[in-house]
Parts: C-alpha cells; sequence; structure tokens
C-alpha cells in the first residue's frame, strides 16, 4: 500500500491569490509601525502631554474595535474579495487624509485619519486571517496562516525604518527642545557665578558651540537656574512667541516642516494601496468565503455559544492584554530612551527596529518549538519570560534596562497567533464570528497606551521615575497571558 501523500501548505491553483492575500499583511504592518513613533513626534510638534498624544494609540486602535464585527458581518454577506477591497479603499482614504491634516497643522484630523485608516485595516485582517485559511485542506490551514504572517514583520520593520529615517531623523522640533536642555545642562554649574553677573564672557563662549540663536539663549538666561523641564517650557513658550525664533525659524514654520514629513509615507503608502487596490479589483479569487444573510448568522445563538465558551472568552481577554502589551512596549520604547538614557528619538527608533528583528527571528524559532511543546504551554512560559524582561526594564540600570525592553519582543512574538488559534481552537462554525472578536480585541492597543501616558506624565510612579514605573502595566498584561496559558496548558493535559 502506498502511504498517502501529505497536503501541500499552498496549492498551486491558489499559488497566485495566497501571493496577494499576504501581501496585505505586509501592508498593516507598515501602518502599525510607522505610525507608533508618532506619540513622541506629535507631543512636541504639536506641544501637548504624553497622555494627548495617545490619542493616536485611541485612534488607530480603536478603529479595530469599531469595525471588527461590521467586517465580519460584510464578508459573510458578500465575499471575502469584496471585503479586501473596501478594506483597501479605506485604508487609502484615512493614508491621503494626513495630506491636508498636515498642510493645516490639524492634529484633530491627523486623528481623524488614523481612525479611518484603521477601519480599513480591520476589514482586511478580519478578511485575510480566514482567507488564507480558507486557501486549501485544513490539515494546512495553520501553517499556511503562519507562513502568510510570517510577512507581517516585514512590513513592520519596513515601516520602522521609514520612521526612523525619515520623520525621527528630520524633524526640526525636536532639534530645539534638545538645544534648549543641552544650553541648560551646561549653564547649571555655572549658575552662581551667573547670578554674580559673570554672563556676558560665558555667553561669548557660548557663541562658538551648536546653541547659536541668540534668543533662546537669552530666554534660557532669563529662566533661573532653578527652572524645572526647561525643555517643555521653552517649546511651550517658543509656540506661543515669546521666543520669536530659532535658527531663523517661527515655531509655525518648523510645525509646518515636521508635519510634512510626517505625511510623506502615508501620502506614499496611499497611491500604493490604491494600486494593490486595482489589482485585487482585475485579478479573479478564488471564492471559499460563506454567504448568507444576516439571519442565517444565527447571530444571538452563535454569539451565546461563544460567550459561554471559557476558552474563547479567556482568549479574546488574553488578546486584549497581549495587544496593549505589545503596543506600549513598542511605542514607549522611544520615550525610555529619551528620558532614562538621553537617547535622541532617531538613535531610539534603531533600538525598535532591533526589537522587531528579534521578534521576527523569535516567530520562527517559536514556530520550531511547537512541533515538540503543547501552544498552552509555550504562551505561559513565553509570558514568564516577559514578565522578567519587564521587570527588568523597570529595575536594571542604564542600557541594561533598554536591553530588557527590547528582549521583551522575542517573548511577544508568537502570542497574537497562539492566543488566536487556542481561542478558535474547537469552535466549528462559530469562528467566522469569533475571529471577529479576537479583531476586537486589539481595542486593547487603544487605552492601556493612554494609561501609560498618564502615568508618564506624573513625577514618579511606584517608587521610580514615572518612564520606568509605566512598565508595570505590561508586566500585568503578561501575567494575565500566562494565567489563559496556563489554563489551556492544563486542559491539553486533562485531554491527553
Amino acid at each position: 500500500m502506498s502511504a498517502i501523500k501529505p497536503s501541500a501548505v499552498v496549492e498551486k491553483k491558489f499559488l497566485l491569490p495566497f501571493i496577494l492575500v499576504t501581501s496585505l499583511f505586509a501592508l498593516w504592518g507598515f501602518a502599525n509601525d510607522v505610525t507608533n513613533p508618532l506619540v513622541a513626534v506629535f507631543k512636541d510638534v504639536f506641544v501637548i502631554d504624553n497622555a494627548q498624544s495617545t490619542w493616536v494609540q485611541m485612534a488607530f486602535y480603536g478603529g479595530y474595535a469599531t469595525m471588527a464585527l461590521p467586517a465580519a458581518i460584510f464578508i459573510r454577506k458578500f465575499s471575502y474579495k469584496s471585503g479586501i477591497i473596501v478594506g483597501l479603499i479605506l485604508y487609502a482614504v484615512g493614508a491621503l487624509l494626513s495630506i491636508p491634516a498636515a498642510s493645516g497643522a490639524n492634529f484633530n484630523l491627523f486623528i481623524i485619519a488614523l481612525y479611518i485608516l484603521t477601519f480599513g485595516l480591520a476589514f482586511l485582517e478580519t478578511t485575510a486571517n480566514p482567507y488564507i485559511l480558507s486557501m486549501g485542506s485544513a490539515e494546512t490551514s495553520t501553517r499556511r496562516l503562519n507562513l502568510a504572517q510570517a510577512f507581517n514583520p516585514i512590513g513592520s520593520l519596513t515601516g520602522m525604518f521609514i520612521a526612523g529615517t525619515v520623520i525621527l531623523s528630520t524633524i526640526e522640533v525636536e532639534d530645539f527642545k534638545n538645544d534648549v536642555n543641552g544650553f541648560r545642562a551646561e549653564l547649571s554649574p555655572a549658575s552662581e557665578q551667573m547670578q554674580k553677573h559673570e554672563i556676558l564672557p560665558f555667553l561669548k563662549a557660548k557663541e562658538r558651540e551648536r546653541v547659536n540663536d541668540a534668543n533662546v539663549k537669552t530666554y534660557v538666561m532669563n529662566l533661573g537656574p532653578d527652572a524645572q523641564d526647561v525643555g517643555s517650557t521653552a517649546l511651550v513658550d517658543f509656540k506661543e512667541g515669546k521666543i520669536p525664533s530659532f535658527q531663523g525659524k517661527t515655531h509655525t514654520e518648523l510645525q509646518k516642516h515636521d508635519l510634512k514629513i510626517v505625511s510623506m509615507p502615508y501620502m506614499i503608502i496611499g497611491f500604493i494601496v490604491i494600486g494593490v487596490m486595482v489589482i485585487f479589483i482585475i485579478t479573479k479569487m478564488p471564492d471559499t468565503s460563506p454567504k448568507g444573510d444576516l439571519h442565517d448568522l444565527h447571530f444571538g445563538r452563535t454569539v451565546g455559544r461563544l460567550l459561554g465558551n471559557p476558552r474563547y472568552v479567556g482568549g479574546v481577554v488574553a488578546q486584549t492584554f497581549y495587544v496593549g502589551a505589545q503596543i506600549m512596549c513598542w511605542t514607549f520604547i522611544i520615550q525610555y530612551a529619551e528620558n532614562e538614557l538621553g537617547i535622541d528619538k532617531a538613535t531610539a527608533q534603531n533600538h525598535n527596529i532591533l526589537a522587531m528583528v528579534i521578534f521576527l527571528c523569535s516567530r520562527f524559532i517559536c514556530t520550531f518549538f511547537l512541533k515538540y511543546v503543547s501552544p498552552g504551554r509555550l504562551l505561559f512560559v513565553l509570558s514568564i519570560a516577559g514578565i522578567a524582561c519587564t521587570l527588568g526594564a523597570i529595575h536594571l540600570e542604564g542600557m541594561q534596562g533598554l536591553y530588557s525592553l527590547i528582549a521583551v519582543s522575542a517573548c511577544m512574538s508568537l502570542m497574537f497567533p497562539t492566543i488566536y488559534g487556542l481561542a478558535l481552537d474547537g469552535v466549528g462554525e462559530d469562528a467566522k464570528l469569533g475571529s471577529a472578536g479576537l479583531i476586537f480585541a486589539i481595542v486593547g492597543g487603544a487605552f492601556m497606551p493612554r494609561l501609560q501616558g498618564q502615568i508618564l506624565d506624573l513625577d514618579g510612579f511606584m517608587g521610580t521615575s514615572a518612564t520606568r514605573g509605566s512598565f508595570y502595566l505590561p508586566a500585568i498584561c503578561f501575567v494575565v497571558i500566562a494565567g489563559y496559558g496556563l489554563l489551556c496548558w492544563n486542559r491539553r493535559k486533562v485531554a491527553e
């Protein structure tokens, strides 16, 4: 008797559609990680506090929560292809709205643009994941989805690289703040002499160094040696015109320059998305989606079964905390590097890129371990490691703390797809609606960074600096995820 030939991960007839749909994973990865640094950028450009700047994440991940269920219903009513096209339209509209937002220096319009953009991402994620699963046999569906998801970090890395090289390294408002802080730091040791009117020789010596704007020098001198957080104070006063100019430019001119740079990647990706949409429109895609009217969903009964399934409900909760932890660690790594180590934004973003490279490598390593370790057990071990690394970021000094924060990415690498798979394991046809709940769980990325931003605005937290103390939040998130991993691990052992 001949051995049964194993099913191909991607059958030949599905190869082109698989490649096209897989490209979407990179597109939303790019959007996620070109946006995260805007929390730090908008804080300086619009002169707002950390909590206000997290409206970027509130809008971005709130869009997922708003549109996840409507997207699931839409693809049930129509088709996967239709869901993808609608998602790409919304993605492009949101991206291109950044152009008038930058032109008018309108923070609120930026927030609306990101909100609409993530309507599109919610459609794409809710559609692409089950579409990939349906392109072939059920036996290879998980491997097929893992293969497609491997391209998500590639898009994320591209977004991080663009954010670091195009945005963070060329914005000018940060230069103003850094120069004021640098000048203030050099004034401090000589404060007594300055108070004794030995100021003129000091200023003449400073003329040969990097802070060259006389207005800034005069302003900092007038603040006096006891001023608190001179950089932030100067930035606010510069915006209000109390400092006439910096290197020959007003605050409005610097702001317009910086926002134009911010909008450029969104403008480019908007046109790329339109091109991808045209390709999908003219390409014949396999119709593997379930069809039916809203009544056919048996909405109430399906929701009832899902809510009565502890494994599914626990998965939604764990996914909410996971996304919150991921966004907090990746968003505020810049503030950690700036506030604790004095590293500029562009260099801090390089550390964020390193974290993503580690995330990508760890995903392949952990996927290999899944051959020998149950998903629940692996999730539990990764969560415990995540707690340890986060506590290291809080309590270790210098670069060791930053490296611990970077190492958290290795622990997070396989959490999203593992929780996704564990939550939907055994739910059958209810998975069509259940997947929407897991996409809705991305709302954790909207609210938890907001809370962390509020902590960052404090003078201190839990016996340490506000920046370090704020990372107790992702540590708590990993405790919740560890609990879910332990639940699924124990159930697997009982079943065995």
